[in-house]
């Protein structure tokens, strides 16, 4: 997750030798487990069954006929998935080798390659200070070099915003233009103006919603190595912190702690998934890991009982 230059195409052959590989064992012949698809499209109706799911009632139809009926769907089983990508300020940010920005390059590579290498759908809404770039929903290995291109021009240059990042105009207009049910990977640092966290879950309520959250471990908590300038990546305000004085380090892993308490009830009150990636972790280690986290989720809605391993886990 080098943060140098390296063309796409080169980055990607990395990626599938380094990461890509690893995940296919995981996720080969499965990836409907982690990720479903759009839905069902109606297909006919006929009368009721004993067998039959009673969620699939049409009660329009069997009000008038005075005979129940049930609709019958025909499974859309392609995979349509878009990646609403924060590239603002804040995420040109990274104390060792990675950049957030770097993480999230990486991170959206490897699921849209996963993803289209089953002949499934990807499509991306970017953000530096505005919704800077669409890509409609393509398959094939082309269309991810594309897209790992246009993350590679957002984040050419920093954004400067005086008013910093607002995620929410990124999710609303995810939600005006996702009218079907697609998976959603939310990429982001979640620094953010308020007003997020409702478009959010309206987004969540339609569709399959995951939130990808960066973080560097610098952003938790300060070391002490004197004076020190803190540049704000959002707006380039600059101000001398003294990071030798420990109760300003205090203080400072307390804010962080007490936004991440709320960050994650933000999260878990909008009803998504959450993948928490930092700019040291392993990137296949950390998809490894909420595959399975998904998996006994996924499990546990369709009330099939837990493999034993995962039971042991819970």
């Amino acid at each position: 997750m080098s943060t140098s230059p390296i063309p796409p195409d080169a980055l990607l052959r990395r990626l599938e030798w380094t990461v890509i590989r690893r995940l296919d064992g995981l996720l080969h012949g499965d990836y409907r487990t982690y990720f479903r698809g759009s839905g069902l499209d109606l297909a006919d109706l006929r009368e009721y069954q004993f067998h039959d799911d009673v969620r699939h009632i049409d009660w329009n139809v069997t009000a008038r006929l005075a005979t129940p009926y049930v609709r019958e769907f025909n499974e859309e089983r392609d995979l349509t998935a878009w990646f609403l990508l924060d590239l603002s300020g804040s995420v040109h940010f990274g104390s060792e080798k990675a950049q957030k920005s770097g993480v999230a390059r990486d991170l959206v590579a490897v699921l849209a390659r996963v993803l289209t290498r089953h002949g499934n759908r990807v499509g991306a809404m970017l953000y530096t200070d505005r919704v800077d770039t669409v890509l409609v929903p393509r398959s094939g290995r082309r269309h991810v070099l594309h897209l790992m291109h246009a993350i590679e021009q957002c984040t050419a240059s920093p954004p400067r915003s005086p008013e910093g990042t607002r995620l929410g105009d990124l999710l609303a207009a995810a939600q005006s233009a996702l009218t079907r049910r697609v998976m959603v990977f939310v990429v982001s640092d979640f620094v953010s103006a308020p007003g997020w966290q409702r478009p959010l879950a309206a987004l969540a309520q339609r569709h399959d919603v995951v939130a990808v959250r960066l973080y560097d471990p610098l952003e938790m908590a300060l070391p002490d190595i004197g004076l020190m300038v803190v540049e704000d990546a959002e707006t380039g305000e600059q101000v001398f912190v003294d990071t030798h004085d420990r109760g300003f380090r205090r203080r400072f892993a307390a804010i962080a702690e007490r936004r991440e308490r709320e960050l994650r009830a933000a999260l878990a009150a909008a009803g998504v998934d959450a993948l928490e990636l930092a700019t040291v972790d392993d990137l296949a280690d950390a998809l490894m890991r909420f595959a399975e986290l998904r998996k006994r989720r996924v499990q546990a809605l369709s009330g099939k009982p837990l493999p034993a391993h995962l039971r042991a886990a819970s």
